[in-house]
């Protein structure tokens, strides 16, 4: 009986998701047995819907603009999601140079610094599951580096006291999906 309450358990730390939004806290799995916790205050959630999309929102206040998208069980992107954020991240702010000071991936984490038009850099987090996808731009830093260790014991970061921007990042893969097809229908 052990064996198999055993299995039990551990496909179920193995089944956790990636990435939760519970009572005013976002939840990071780290590995099986760790998470991360990041409290909100005083934010702001907007649903956003699209016929190729099971569930999606945008959450921000001063410090942390996140969308999540679980695109329906039929429905695949049109290339890579990460990419199409980044560009559409650069447009809708007519940003003229975005240039990459930080670069790494662990696990399902992508984390990446943006210095935007030589005046001040963003923090950038993506994470990826089947079907869900996350997008975090951190502009103070504290989620990025506080997950980023986490993820790579020894990480230390490098720009904590480089200029950090305050920007409206009132934007949406889903909301523009009707006009850029991001994503849509699997063909057989």
């Amino acid at each position: 009986m052990g064996f198999f309450k055993n299995l039990l358990n551990n496909i179920a730390k193995a089944a956790r998701p990636i990435y939760t939004f519970k009572d005013n806290t976002l939840t990071f799995k780290i590995s099986s047995e760790e998470s991360h916790s990041y409290a909100l205050e005083d934010y702001d959630l907007k649903s956003r819907h699209d016929p190729y999309v099971s569930e999606a929102y945008t959450l921000y206040n001063k410090d942390i603009f996140l969308e999540y998208i679980r695109i329906a069980n039929d429905t695949t992107w049109n290339g890579s999601a990460i990419n199409f954020y980044e560009n559409m991240f650069k447009d809708e702010l007519k940003i003229k140079t975005l240039k990459i000071l930080e670069d790494f991936e662990v696990d399902t984490y992508v984390f990446k610094i943006f210095e935007i038009d030589e005046q001040f850099i963003v923090f950038f987090i993506y994470i990826y599951e089947v079907n869900k996808d996350v997008f975090i731009i951190d502009t103070k830093g504290e989620l990025y580096n506080s997950l980023a260790s986490k993820k790579i014991h020894d990480y230390v970061g490098k720009y904590q006291d480089s200029l950090k921007g305050d920007v409206n990042f009132n934007m949406s893969l889903v909301k523009q999906n009707s006009q850029h097809e991001y994503f849509t229908y699997e063909r057989d």
